[in-house]
């Protein structure tokens, strides 16, 4: 059975469905990260062994091997020491990559450069993010607990809505996007890109896309984002309108899912469901959510 080595330091939220941890590996000259991928096992979601899922259990080990990210532009892979298989799972070494703050004007620039990289042509590209996350919360009964809330009557139109905007989506550019893009999976700058974690959502997706998950994460509003991303986007790519429109769907349904997933969470306690919006588990999404209120309203 494998095992972290006596020594190894657990790093936070390196928990996950295919994540059996992540630690700081201090021995030898340099530190090092090891990340542990977990094999499914019968009763796993059939997901987790599909390559064109985006929650392909082996796909950050696979990016590593194939070297896809070492030199794109806009955003880089952390160099990888190793890459060992067993039963089990799977065993990566990185580089130790010390973390900073990064703007988040400068993250969308970035990104507009990734999503002008050639789509590499493998067929383990994670696809319909959005849409598997959205087929997730429609197994769980939808947006059941936003239905007791004071937008209820929107996110219900959107609920109803989400076939048609997604085919929106399909008909946008497809570009290459890394699918995870929040702070905790940036680094550090290197030349004029971004160093990165977690390719395990690697794929194909909308133009903007990423875009609208960072819009989610950093102060600056997705008009001043937009800006940066099509200035970096190379000429051609795709047109300002469709940029926002991939950005917009994928921010205001992302933030609309985290928020039921937040409100769910504590909805079954003592207690009206209003005076829950500020547990601490749940004004954080509720306040990013508001945020996006004038693109909710855009997409009504």
């Amino acid at each position: 059975m494998w095992r972290p080595e006596d020594g190894w330091e657990p790093l936070p939220g390196g928990r996950g469905t295919s994540t059996g941890g992540v630690w700081l590996d201090p021995a030898g000259e340099t530190p090092t990260v090891v990340k542990r991928l977990l094999a499914p096992v019968p009763g796993d979601p059939a997901e987790l062994s599909d390559p064109t899922h985006p929650a392909w259990w082996k796909r950050p080990a696979v990016v590593a091997l194939r070297g896809l990210v070492d030199s794109t532009a806009g955003v880089r892979g952390v160099p990888v020491r190793d890459v060992a298989e067993d039963p089990e799972g799977i065993t990566m070494r990185f580089a130790y990559a010390a973390g900073e703050t990064l703007p988040g004007l400068f993250l969308a620039s970035r990104l507009g450069a990734f999503a002008g990289n050639a789509v590499p042509d493998v067929p383990w590209l994670a696809r319909d993010q959005l849409r598997s996350r959205l087929a997730r919360v429609e197994w769980r009964g939808g947006w059941r607990t936003l239905s007791r809330t004071s937008i209820a009557d929107a996110a219900d139109r959107l609920w109803n809505r989400r076939g048609t905007l997604l085919a929106r989506l399909d008909a946008l550019p497809q570009v290459l996007q890394h699918g995870d893009p929040v702070p905790a999976n940036f680094t550090s700058r290197v030349d004029d890109a971004v160093l990165a974690l977690d390719w395990g959502s690697l794929g194909t997706g909308p133009v903007g896309g990423d875009l609208g998950y960072v819009a989610l994460t950093v102060p600056a509003s997705l008009e001043v984002l937009l800006d940066a991303y099509l200035e970096a986007l190379p000429p051609g790519a795709a047109r300002a309108e469709d940029a926002l429109l991939g950005a917009r769907v994928t921010a205001v349904y992302t933030a609309l899912n985290r928020a039921e997933w937040a409100l769910a969470r504590v909805a079954d306690g003592e207690g009206a469901l209003a005076g829950k919006f500020r547990h601490p588990s749940v004004l954080p999404h509720l306040r990013t959510l508001q945020r996006q209120f004038a693109h909710l309203e855009a997409l009504l």
